[in-house]
């Protein structure tokens, strides 16, 4: 599995001029592509590490409104309880080591990863996340703020 982690200040998704997932206040948009070789053992293991994943500045937070009992200068998602919007993308396993147009050979097909993307979902909502989310397979319109800006990417 591959997340491509932005953190922002708000994000929403649309599909089809109708908003389907929205996050308002400091959190996190993660773009997560699942492969092929990928299976459910690896989505609380990707959950895990986003949702501690120290990105968040301390005095940042508290200049929005948000109050975390901490005196470390970083601190994760769940230290505030900052909301996530899902977001699918099988195209995170581009292959353009050949030629311009990319393949997608490695990215798993929609049967295999879409219970393994619910899979993640349900992982974050058992750590206690907010989680909001695109539509799986759809063409998708997304609006974010981001927020740093700070983008991370992150294989497990």
């Amino acid at each position: 599995m591959r997340a491509v982690i932005q953190r922002v200040r708000g994000a929403s998704v649309s599909v089809n001029h109708d908003v389907v997932g929205t996050i308002f206040g400091p959190g996190l948009v993660v773009y997560v592509g699942i492969s092929v070789d990928d299976d459910i053992s690896k989505c609380s293991l990707l959950a895990e590490k986003i949702w501690r994943l120290r990105i968040f500045e301390n005095e940042s937070l508290k200049s929005q409104g948000i109050e975390i009992d901490s005196t470390v200068v970083e601190v994760c998602a769940a230290d505030g309880n900052l909301p996530i919007l899902l977001i699918s993308q099988f195209t995170l396993f581009a292959d353009t080591s050949r030629g311009r147009r990319p393949t997608w050979h490695q990215a798993a097909p929609g049967a295999q990863a879409e219970p393994l993307f619910n899979s993640l979902v349900d992982s974050f909502k058992e750590l206690g996340a907010t989680v909001a989310t695109g539509q799986f397979g759809a063409d998708m319109l997304i609006n974010q703020l981001n927020d740093g800006p700070m983008t991370i990417s992150l294989e497990v």
